[in-house]
Order: C-alpha cells, then sequence, then structure tokens
C-alpha cells in the first residue's frame, strides 16, 4: 500500500479519477489501492474535475430534447427547433449546432431549392461540417455583400461556394461590400443592376440560412471593425438593442427594429425582406445568446431555430419571467 500522499500531481488526479469515472472502481476500492482515506479520495475527485481533468458532461434523451422542442414551437410559433446538446467551448458547440442544420438541410433540400445565405461563424459552420451528402440542384445566393479582408470562410459568398459543393448546385455572388461607409454609398450599390438582380433573386428565394448576433463587446462585428466596443455598449445601453438579425436589422428585446449607427449602410437584406421567405433557419450556438435569440424569436421572421440546450432553456425561462413582470 501506498504511503498517504501530501502533495497531489496531475498524473496521480489522473489514475484516480480513471479508476472512478472509466472504470467504475467504487472510492473505497480505491482508497484501498492508493492508501488513503476515502474522505480524501473524494477530495481528489472534486479536484480532478476543479482543475479539467474530468469533465462531466449530461447527455440528454432525444425525449427531453424533444420537449424543449415543443415547447418552443408552442411559445413561438415557429416550425422547427434543432436543440443541440451542450459543448465545453464555443467551437465545439458551433459545430455540434451547424452538425444538426446540416443534416436538417440534407432531409429537406430538393432540387431547384433556392437558398438565401448570410454571413458568420454558425452559418459557415454549416457549410463546412462534415457528412455524406446527396447532390441536388439547388442554388445557394448571398443575403449580404462581401467582408474584406478579414471575412474569409465567414463571408457568405465563401459560404455560399461551399454548400453549392457540399449540396450540389450553384451559388451567386453579391457583388458588392456588405457594410457602406454611408447612407449614399449604400443607394449607389443597391442602384447597381448586377447587385439589384442578385438582391432580387434572394428576396424570392425558397429558404433562407442566417446567423442571430449579440450585442457583445466580443460580437463578431466588433471583431472585423464595424462597430467599436463602446457603440456596441451605447447601442445596447440607450436603445435597448440586444442582438441582429443576418448581420443587417438590430431589434430590442420585444422583437422590435431599432436604428443604430449602423443603420441604412448594410448592403443586403432587411428583416422584412426575410419575412416574405417562406422558410427562415436562424442559428445562435454561442451561450452569449439567449436574450438575441428571445428577441429574434420574437421578430416573427424565424421559422426554424438552431441552438443549444442550456440557450433553449434560458429563452424559455426569460420569456416566461418578462411575461410575469407587472405592466
Amino acid at each position: 500500500m501506498k504511503s498517504e500522499i501530501s502533495e497531489t500531481g496531475n498524473d496521480l488526479l489522473t489514475e484516480i479519477a480513471v479508476a472512478y469515472y472509466q472504470d467504475g472502481a467504487t472510492q473505497e476500492e480505491i482508497s484501498k489501492k492508493f492508501g488513503v482515506s476515502r474522505a480524501k479520495i473524494g477530495r481528489l475527485l472534486k479536484q480532478a474535475r476543479d482543475e479539467g481533468i474530468v469533465e462531466i458532461t449530461v447527455k440528454y434523451h432525444p425525449v427531453y430534447s424533444a420537449k424543449i422542442e415543443q415547447r418552443l414551437i408552442e411559445r413561438f410559433g415557429i416550425k422547427r427547433a434543432l436543440i443541440a446538446l451542450d459543448q465545453a467551448d464555443e467551437d465545439a458547440q458551433r459545430m455540434q449546432v451547424g452538425g444538426l442544420v446540416s443534416n436538417y438541410l440534407a432531409q429537406t433540400l430538393k432540387g431547384g431549392t433556392v437558398v438565401t445565405v448570410g454571413q458568420g461563424r454558425n452559418v459557415s459552420s454549416v457549410a463546412h461540417h462534415m457528412g455524406v451528402i446527396t447532390p441536388r440542384d439547388c442554388k445557394f445566393v448571398c443575403g449580404i455583400g462581401g467582408i474584406h479582408p478579414r471575412g474569409g470562410r465567414f463571408n457568405a459568398d465563401h459560404i455560399c461556394r461551399q454548400l453549392a459543393k457540399k449540396y450540389g448546385g450553384s451559388s451567386e455572388t453579391l457583388y458588392a461590400p456588405a457594410y457602406a461607409e454611408n447612407k449614399d454609398q449604400k443607394l449607389a450599390f443597391m442602384q447597381n443592376a448586377t447587385v439589384k438582380q442578385t438582391l432580387d433573386l434572394a428576396r424570392k428565394a425558397d429558404m433562407a440560412i442566417v446567423g442571430v448576433g449579440d450585442m457583445s463587446e466580443n460580437s463578431y462585428m466588433v471583431d472585423l471593425g464595424w462597430f467599436t466596443a463602446d457603440e456596441v455598449v451605447q447601442s445596447r445601453l440607450n436603445q435597448g438593442v440586444v442582438g441582429d438579425f443576418a448581420g443587417y436589422d438590430f431589434f430590442d428585446i420585444q422583437g422590435q427594429a431599432a436604428n443604430t449607427v449602423m443603420s441604412d449602410r448594410v448592403i443586403g437584406l432587411g428583416l422584412e425582406e426575410f419575412r416574405m421567405i417562406s422558410e427562415v433557419i436562424a442559428i445562435a450556438s454561442e451561450n452569449s445568446k439567449p436574450m438575441a435569440l428571445l428577441g429574434a424569436l420574437r421578430t416573427g421572421v424565424i421559422d426554424v431555430v438552431a441552438t443549444s440546450v442550456s440557450n433553449a432553456l434560458t429563452v424559455l425561462n426569460l420569456d416566461e419571467q418578462m411575461k410575469n413582470l407587472p405592466s
């Protein structure tokens, strides 16, 4: 038997954690094996969790996710809710949610379908999700202009091309920047025949895939330099803005459009234009987005929402709490 351990290194913590969580040994058995009191084994197992040696993930039963989906459908009048298991980090969460949307598209896309495509990390995760897909002749159209030079794979154009490659069919670029420097410049682009033709096709699409953004200082738009962190804070505090829809219209917690410093500068489809598309899929995977997601659902534009279990539950709880507030 080993002597009492005064200083516990990661190797020992890992051994104890593997014995308990993987091999199924009891704390009593581990206590005897390592010559450590049962009480200390309990403390070491807690230490292993605290230090990240052990990560506990709750695996939700499909029936549980189905119940959450049904609650969202009843509460917000949507068609479907794609609910992903919670993941430890944002990238993993994004890919999990993107995988659900990818599978949904594989089941629902038909030949001849026209899909309007937004920008950003969540929409990109759908296009880059691995999987064997039966090709079908679809058209993927940019619903917003391009992001340069840092947009890369999060550009609507890049995403459209990737979706066309993945699902079959073709893509159509919107030959304009996503954000103009001022309203006059935007109007000049919008009057261009080529730009107008692409946006007209995007407006008449059968389906749309877009992201829901939050008004966080760490948001994608702040990262790209479109908004300063201070502008985000001021929009949130002074105008009650909680999120953006497809990188265009900004809205408050009630789902009402709000004017911001970005208004009249976006070259792409707005909220009311998405309302005319028969199936709008909105994606919000990050755990910073429940408020944005609630506001987006209240716009009435979303038909299919894709998010995580924790986001879905938080949205439902927030909505319930707000309904119970005195008027």
